[in-house]
């Protein structure tokens, strides 16, 4: 299986400490009721074989990949445009790495005190080849 998900978390973390959104908490469990704020969840939410690329026996040479990313602020005033915002960074840190957004939305969530967004990206990715030890994934937009 190809698995992903480290190197979309740590991607996405390294934009947002760059970025003046610098002490967003960022975790890889989704939840309703994040510990800290401004909050970014990110989880893998869909991975199966890409078929056409599948050899006789069966091993898996791309993957369909799908991630759900939450962002969620808790300001008293400017709770919208801080999640905007973020959403931002994330967004653009997904398509410049030739994910595509399928899904953009706010979304009530269940403390009515934090206002949420939520998208999802989706990319095929190729399986990985070693380059100065490192693996190096090739991404193709859906």
């Amino acid at each position: 299986m190809i698995d992903v998900e480290n190197l979309v978390v740590d991607t996405i973390s390294k934009a947002l400490k760059a970025s003046a959104y610098s002490s967003t908490y960022v975790t890889t469990e989704y939840t309703d009721t994040p510990s800290s704020f401004p909050c970014v969840s990110i989880f893998e939410a869909d991975n199966y074989a890409y078929q056409k690329t599948q050899d006789n026996d069966l091993k898996e040479h791309h993957t369909n990949v799908m991630y759900e990313i939450n962002v969620y602020s808790n300001k008293t005033k400017g709770s919208k445009t801080e999640a905007k915002n973020i959403m931002e960074i994330v967004d653009n840190t997904m398509q410049n790495n030739k994910f595509t957004r399928t899904v953009k939305q706010p979304i009530p969530n269940k403390d009515k005190t934090i206002y949420r967004i939520v998208a999802r990206y989706e990319a095929v990715i190729g399986d990985y080849q070693t380059i100065d030890g490192n693996k190096v994934y090739q991404v193709y937009r859906r």
